[in-house]
């Protein structure tokens, strides 16, 4: 039984996780629709899919709209036109330091030379 002091970090974490999933939804649908349609596509390589990062699995859902297992320019673009448009909240066509706070987003480092 939840009692009452429980219900609200259930309450709380519910929340939360439409708040995450919510954005991305409306991102995947912004990318379907400004795809172009295209025939049945391969699916990608059960190998690389194997060996492949969650996080790599993860964008690949979100920006291969074609299904080929592969991310093209356009649908990089795409993606990357409708989460700006989720984070420009003021809709003024440009992100600043409160709208980018405000995105969760975060910078991550994989070692390496930079360009």
């Amino acid at each position: 039984m939840i009692s009452r002091t429980n219900i609200v970090p259930v309450f709380v974490f519910a929340v939360a996780s439409f708040a995450t999933f919510a954005p991305l939804k409306d991102a995947i649908a912004a990318q379907q629709a400004a795809a172009p349609a295209t025939t049945a596509a391969p699916t990608p390589n059960p190998a690389e899919v194997a060996a492949a990062s969650p996080d790599a699995l993860r964008l690949l859902k979100l920006m291969d709209t074609d299904e080929n297992g592969k991310i093209s320019h356009a649908e990089y673009m795409a993606f990357m036109e409708a989460e700006f448009q989720r984070l420009d909240l003021n809709h003024d066509g440009e992100l600043d330091l409160k709208e980018l706070e405000k995105s969760k987003l975060a910078v991550a480092h994989h070692g390496g030379t930079r360009r």
